[in-house]
């Protein structure tokens, strides 16, 4: 595995049985992982039907893991119904970490990102335009455009705390 891509669901709380077939990982309002339908394994090669469909252009290779919220974001003051809370913030960076170490991944802006970031680094893909992740409401005086360096920073910390 060559990234990590971290998404949210624009969905509810839990993960459904259709978010299950496009992440690799969900994590839920508790902070409670849930596998998806595919290990990403099967993303080393992606073959139609057999593999996490979570980034437009960006799949071969990259691990899916999305946060359970967000339905009915439209900006920092319309979050919806269903705004990332900490705990599961917090779960899904220490998730990363764990990722990261299992596949010996570096956790660098090309190895784990926003499907955000990877949607602005590769503009002719249908992941360009994607908003997630551009918010994070419990950590709210993160900037749009800094929100990847914060998840790197999250994720390096946990990574170093368990080692």
């Amino acid at each position: 595995m060559k990234r990590i891509i971290i998404h949210w669901t624009a969905g509810g709380y839990y993960p459904t049985e259709y978010e299950k077939e496009h992440y690799h990982y969900l994590v839920d309002k508790e902070g409670k992982i849930h596998n998806g339908k595919f290990k990403p394994e099967d993303n080393e090669i992606c073959k139609a039907g057999r593999y996490a469909a979570h980034t437009g252009g960006g799949n071969t290779g990259s691990i899916g893991v999305a946060l359970c919220a967000m339905a009915g974001f439209k900006n920092q003051s319309c979050v919806g119904k269903f705004p990332i809370v900490k705990k599961q913030f917090e779960s899904a960076m220490e998730l990363c970490a764990a990722l990261a170490k299992k596949y010996r991944l570096d956790i660098t802006p090309q190895t784990v990102m926003t499907h955000y970031e990877f949607g602005v680094k590769n503009p002719k893909t249908t992941s360009a335009g994607k908003i997630d992740i551009i918010y994070i409401p419990p950590y709210s005086w993160v900037a749009k455009n800094e929100i990847g360096s914060f998840i790197r920073s999250k994720i390096k910390w946990y990574k170093l705390k368990g080692e």
